[in-house]
């Protein structure tokens, strides 16, 4: 005898931010959108003054396990996902031991599934303990249990054309795709902190000038261009490599590329207190920057906001500035940053968040179950946000395992109360359920 169907209604919620309505789920999926959907007998979720937005996909989260449990593990950054509105995280590869063979990808992935609170899919190494002279096991990866389609060598970058060439067009064969962390070493080296200027000349900072990422942008798309493959920036940063993504999507080349929430806001003038809270890789840039990161995500340019949530333990950044670890946390404040930034501003509305957090991010990434939208047949992964929130960060509240949060005592006027994985709730009135 089967069981009976689970249930539930998510009532009065703004779909998008636009018209009000019902949604029926059961077993999983969302079987009726509407305006008078029975209640009766049913779980009900009093969704009134909220809006209703596809659950979150993460396409750059530092999981750190396995090797550095004590800054984050799979549970740990999976509640922090939760939290924030992700049904579905990326989990990049700079783990210890590295994510460079199909049995330490399916390892990621196990840890995942025993948590059950997002989809963690791990992102495979491109070249073996990321050294960026061998390729890893990308075909391996690709076919194992953990189905890898994304790639990157993410905390350095793949520097070699040559090693970059080979790895996309091995990628091409099963849809995958590389994403570059856009560095280039004899530009910017590995005590380049700070963006390279007036500022960290005054500091006494090595720099990071903008042109290390834009020259490896470029070299990148036409070597995409080449292979035909596919391949996409990690964490943008400058409005030149704005210039190269505009261009390159002009001629039809198959680049993506993504923005933190933290380079939507924050400018490389909070380094002048020596803060180590506020280094990260690549650097806060200058307001120029900002604003052309800006309007490159409202106009299509940049197609998706990646938290880059980097824990730390406090030993590794209660260091002087330039010796401590880059990375800020990212994954239970990014919704409230960027409703801030392009929302409250009038350059976004709730259903471009929607595309920029859910489904553009789950496309590139290759997966099905995820960033479907709301509609009916889709799989109910959904997120209620508060648009009227009075939400002040406090980093000793956070449900990570570090601290390391730029936003403590900032006020945002958005807030996630709930969220949902395939019908389940994992956050309900904002905390774990």
């Amino acid at each position: 005898m089967s069981a009976a169907p689970t249930r539930l209604v998510i009532r009065g919620a703004s779909v998008l931010g636009e018209a009000t309505a019902d949604l029926l789920v059961v077993d999983g999926v969302i079987a009726e959108v509407g305006s008078s959907v029975d209640t009766t007998g049913v779980e009900v979720h009093d969704a009134d003054g909220l809006v209703a937005l596809p659950g979150l996909v993460d396409l750059h989260t530092h999981l750190r396990e396995p090797g550095r449990e004590d800054a984050e593990t799979v549970v740990t950054g999976s509640r922090a996902a939760a939290v924030g509105g992700f049904t579905a995280v990326l989990a990049m590869a700079n783990t210890s031991p590295v994510t460079d063979t199909a049995e330490a990808a399916e390892r990621v992935h196990d840890l995942g599934v025993a948590a059950g609170l997002v989809d963690v899919h791990p992102v495979g190494a491109v070249t073996k303990g990321l050294a960026g002279e061998e390729l890893a096991e990308l075909g391996l990866m690709h076919r194992s249990r953990a189905r890898v389609r994304v790639f990157s060598d993410d905390g350095k970058c793949v520097a070699d054309p040559r090693v970059m060439r080979r790895a996309l067009e091995y990628v091409k064969a099963f849809g995958g795709v590389i994403s570059q962390h856009s560095q280039d070493p004899s530009l910017a080296g590995p005590t380049s902190c700070c963006h390279e200027g007036e500022l960290s000349g005054r500091l006494g900072l090595p720099g990071w000038p903008g042109v290390a990422e834009e020259v490896i942008v470029a070299r990148d798309v036409m070597l995409a261009r080449h292979t035909g493959s596919r391949v996409h920036v990690a964490h943008a940063s400058t409005a030149g490599t704005v210039e190269v993504l505009r261009w390159a999507k002009s001629q039809g080349i198959a680049v993506t590329a993504e923005v933190t929430p933290h380079h939507l806001l924050l400018t490389t003038d909070l380094l002048a207190g020596y803060d180590p809270t506020f280094k990260v890789n690549p650097p806060l840039r200058p307001q120029e920057d900002v604003l052309a990161l800006r309007e490159a995500l409202a106009d299509g340019t940049i197609d998706a906001v990646a938290t880059d949530h980097a824990p730390h333990a406090r030993h590794d950044k209660e260091h002087a500035f330039v010796d401590a670890a880059f990375g800020m946390l990212g994954l239970e404040t990014a919704l409230p940053v960027v409703a801030h930034v392009m929302v409250e501003s009038g350059q976004m509305g709730w259903a471009d968040v929607a595309r920029v957090m859910s489904t553009t991010p789950a496309a590139i990434a290759g997966l099905e179950g995820q960033g479907r939208g709301l509609g009916v047949g889709a799989p109910a992964n959904i997120v209620l946000v508060d648009p009227a929130a009075d939400l002040t960060v406090d980093r000793d509240a956070s449900v990570s395992l570090s601290r390391n949060n730029p936003w403590h005592g900032r006020t945002f006027g958005a807030a996630v109360r709930a969220t949902f994985l395939r019908g389940r709730a994992t956050v309900l009135d904002g905390a774990l359920v």
